[in-house]
């Protein structure tokens, strides 16, 4: 297996017409989460990525299993929990661009998981561990989880990867900042967003902030930089890659999940460090694009004609 993850995801309901919620009558329904949009970015790409997480043993919990099987994703090791409801939540979308979110995920299955869900012998057999700093604000077990997993991973070899992915709304900001520092100082590659990077280290500046990440441990750090691209930082260099052009963002919600999909599947591929974050920010951009967390999600020709288009279609 190259990657395995584990979170939460939730059943996304989105109306079908665009402005105030309040407004709306009828919705579709899809599926959303950090880890799973990241499995299913990496599994289109051609990847094999297994999925740790309990859901509802509710028929909203069933069809998002078989959904995520269905893309491609192990969930063999995914509890079906008899006490606890399938996360949900809302996705307004006012007008292009203008997008909230509405979570009602307290006291769903995933906010239960606990060490003892995770499989060790499972875990050992990845090459990375992808750990989002969404699963340590549902609940203490949760949090306790991620460590425990780490530290399985650190056991047996596996690159971890970090995405801090802040949810101020989840926790306590002075509970967040240590927590998220301690992981990410147990990291081998982080993934933050400039916002991120700022809250954890009080500067705004790319440079330094990179420089922060990397004094905790990390080997690799790719601070994403939106609509401009990413700069990457190791203790050797840092450089900056281009973002591309997006002719009408959509939704800009799981952009950061494909460009961490994009980035690892570059590494799992043998391609340069600059390389796979050129691969992380057209999949970012391409999600973009799209509503939906995992519906712009490329296979590897849609990405190949995307990164192809002129070169005037990338943001200097």
């Amino acid at each position: 297996m190259d990657v395995v993850t584990f979170g939460e995801t939730m059943v996304l309901f989105t109306p079908e017409s665009t402005g105030m919620m309040r407004y709306a009558h009828t919705y579709s329904r899809k599926f959303g989460g950090s880890e799973t949009n990241f499995a299913i970015g990496l599994a289109r790409l051609g990847h094999s990525v297994g999925w740790i997480s309990r859901v509802g043993n509710d028929e909203l919990g069933k069809a998002m299993l078989s959904f995520v099987r269905g893309e491609g994703v192990d969930t063999s090791c995914v509890r079906l929990d008899p006490e606890a409801p399938t996360g949900i939540y809302f996705k307004e979308i006012r007008k292009a661009n203008d997008v909230k979110v509405y979570y009602y995920r307290k006291g769903s299955a995933a906010s239960r998981m606990t060490p003892t869900d995770l499989n060790e012998t499972y875990i050992s057999k990845a090459r990375y561990l992808f750990v989002s700093g969404i699963t340590p604000a549902l609940s203490e077990t949760c949090c306790d989880t991620v460590f425990e997993a780490i530290r399985m991973a650190k056991r047996n070899g596996l690159t971890v990867v970090f995405d801090p992915n802040l949810r101020k709304k989840l926790w306590p900001e002075v509970s967040a900042r240590k927590t998220l520092l301690e992981i990410a100082a147990q990291s081998d590659i982080i993934l933050p967003g400039v916002s991120e990077g700022t809250f954890l280290f009080g500067d705004t500046d790319p440079a330094k902030l990179g420089q922060h990440f990397l004094e905790l441990g990390a080997k690799i750090v790719v601070l994403k930089l939106g609509e401009q691209g990413a700069h990457y930082f190791t203790p050797e260099e840092n450089r900056h890659v281009p973002g591309f052009r997006v002719e009408q963002m959509v939704d800009p919600v799981g952009a950061g999940d494909g460009f961490a999909a994009g980035f690892i599947s570059g590494l799992l591929d043998g391609l340069s460090l600059q390389e796979a974050v050129k691969r992380a920010n057209a999949v970012g951009a391409i999600v973009t694009m799209v509503n939906g967390d995992v519906e712009g999600l490329p296979e590897r020709s849609d990405l190949k004609r995307f990164v192809e288009a002129p070169d005037e279609e990338v943001i200097r």
